[in-house]
């Protein structure tokens, strides 16, 4: 119950924090559209941000929690807050460096991620470079706030970490509104709304940290025990922690290639994604992570597998039936949260293109998530690494499969292709995940798993047979105004949710099944 109650924790202000994302998005699409500013930005803010989950949410939190953790089960304060002075002052000094680098060439780096827009010459491409220079200390303030997440989450304190992410969506509502029209270039004021927001996420965590009195005195430490330990577990994690967001990036980059349009489109699907996968996968992940390595550090064997085995019951209980909700409402969603003013029916229709791709992928995605922390609390670093780097292979090479064939058939959204490839590769990850904690006995399932799987695909099929009944008429929703669509979205997800639920109680779902091992 404590587990099921911290992911609660972490799943509501994940909540939060998405719906003030999509209200952010919804602003974004109202005043700019998909436009190639808008791609210009987008690219500008998925650099940093892809570089933020790739080390400070990914590489870094999962080598630095497991050491952390062990050294707070033994007891040893004093060491534990040496570790942490040493590990800020050695991070904050690298992330200095990076940063200054990042925004004296930036247009060096963006030709790394926009190779299409620099071929051909394209406005956006300086645009962009311009925006990555005032996005880029994002990199080195939000590195920080991990580092500072991490430690509140090892002591069991999610509320603040999960709680960040809303500081920067509604600097960036308030940047478009009050910001944009006062520059000669509207959109880069969405710009300086990241900058501004990676100073408040960092600050926000000082009175918690304060309050554990583990307020960190940044010390450098590059030949420090700890710091060398988790820098050996960064490196392979690199790969093991982000294949995700690797695969994201490489469908910008081919993106660019595509016609205008296509970075935008790929990015409002991919918002839409992140719902569930924040509120469920991220929040699950957060949450196991300590627990996992506590367990490793006792040898607790059988809890270990019972709480790896709790969460994946929890999350093919409610990523499937959120993939088929995606799947079927993509349109209706789109509309209802972009399609007013700049944001045109036919971004709509590219948009959700893409986002039935990515939904298919979903519960891989969130699987992946689940499994990672499996190999990383045990601190395995290399076996996640070679999977990684298998499904990374993949992707590239389904990326030019499915993108070629689009486009030799004349299909409309050839963007589509590289949501799908994503989606297959995510599989591949999450399979061989699963399959290697199954060879090490590290993860043994429990009974209940055969009754649970036919439970859930026959009340994903009800609730999917409904959603589609409901909003097979399309031209409708593009007729509604704004609160008829919110009303009649609304009603179509709570009716679809009480049919997942009552038809998965009488084909054999049970309570038990969400609280299993969380005891």
């Amino acid at each position: 119950m404590k587990l099921l109650k911290s992911t609660a924790t972490v799943g509501s202000a994940t909540i939060l924090s998405r719906i003030l994302g999509f209200i952010r998005d919804v602003v974004l699409a109202k005043m700019f559209g998909a436009s190639g500013e808008t791609d210009a930005f987008f690219l500008a803010f998925r650099i940093p941000n892809f570089m933020r989950r790739l080390f400070a949410e990914g590489s870094f939190s999962l080598a630095f929690v497991p050491v952390l953790s062990e050294i707070q089960t033994s007891g040893d304060r004093r060491a534990m807050r040496d570790l942490i002075d040493h590990v800020t002052g050695t991070l904050a000094a690298v992330l200095l460096v990076l940063t200054a680098f990042g925004i004296l060439a930036a247009p060096l780096v963006l030709s790394m991620f926009a190779p299409g827009w620099l071929a051909d010459d394209r406005p956006e491409f300086s645009l962009s470079a311009g925006m990555l220079r005032i996005t880029f200390p994002y990199i080195m303030l939000i590195s920080l706030t991990a580092l500072a997440g991490g430690i509140l989450n090892t002591f069991e304190r999610f509320l603040v970490p999960a709680l960040t992410p809303v500081l920067l969506n509604i600097s960036l509502i308030l940047a478009a509104l009050l910001l944009a029209d006062h520059l000669q270039v509207p959109v880069t004021a969405l710009a300086w709304g990241v900058l501004i927001a990676g100073f408040a996420q960092l600050l926000l965590q000082v009175p918690a940290l304060m309050h554990l009195g583990l307020m960190p005195r940044p010390r450098w430490g590059w030949r420090h025990s700890g710091v060398r330990r988790i820098m050996k577990l960064m490196i392979p994690t690199l790969f093991g922690s982000s294949v995700a967001q690797v695969n994201l990036l490489i469908d910008s980059i081919i993106a660019t290639f595509l016609v205008t349009g296509s970075v935008s489109w790929l990015y409002y699907s991919d918002r839409l994604l992140e719902f569930p996968l924040g509120v469920l996968g991220i929040a699950l992940a957060t949450v196991i992570l300590p627990s996992l390595s506590k367990k490793h550090a006792q040898e607790s064997k059988h809890e270990f597998s019972a709480t790896l085995d709790w969460a994946l019951r929890l999350a093919v209980i409610i990523t499937l039936p959120a993939a088929v909700g995606l799947v079927v409402l993509a349109e209706p969603i789109l509309i209802t949260l972009f399609q007013y003013d700049a944001f045109q029916p036919d971004d709509v229709r590219m948009s959700a293109l893409s986002l039935i791709a990515y939904a298919v992928g979903l519960p891989a995605f969130i699987l992946v998530k689940v499994l990672a922390p499996g190999y990383y609390a045990r601190q395995d670093t290399s076996t996640p690494v070679k999977i990684a780097i298998s499904a990374m292979a993949a992707n590239m090479l389904l990326n030019l499969l499915f993108v070629g064939l689009l486009l030799s058939q004349g299909f409309a959204g050839p963007h589509a292709g590289l949501a799908l490839a994503s989606s297959v590769a995510a599989y591949l990850n999450a399979l061989l995940l699963y399959l290697g904690l199954r060879k090490r006995n590290v993860y043994l399932p429990t009974k209940g798993w055969v009754r649970l799987w036919i439970a859930v695909v026959f009340a994903c099929v009800a609730m999917g047979a409904l959603l589609l009944f409901m909003t097979h008429d399309t031209l409708a929703w593009l007729q509604a105004d704004a609160f008829l669509r919110i009303k009649n979205l609304g009603l179509t997800i709570a009716l679809g949710v009480i049919v997942y639920v009552f038809v998965g109680m009488i084909a054999g779902l049970k309570k038990h099944d969400m609280l299993h091992a969380a005891k």
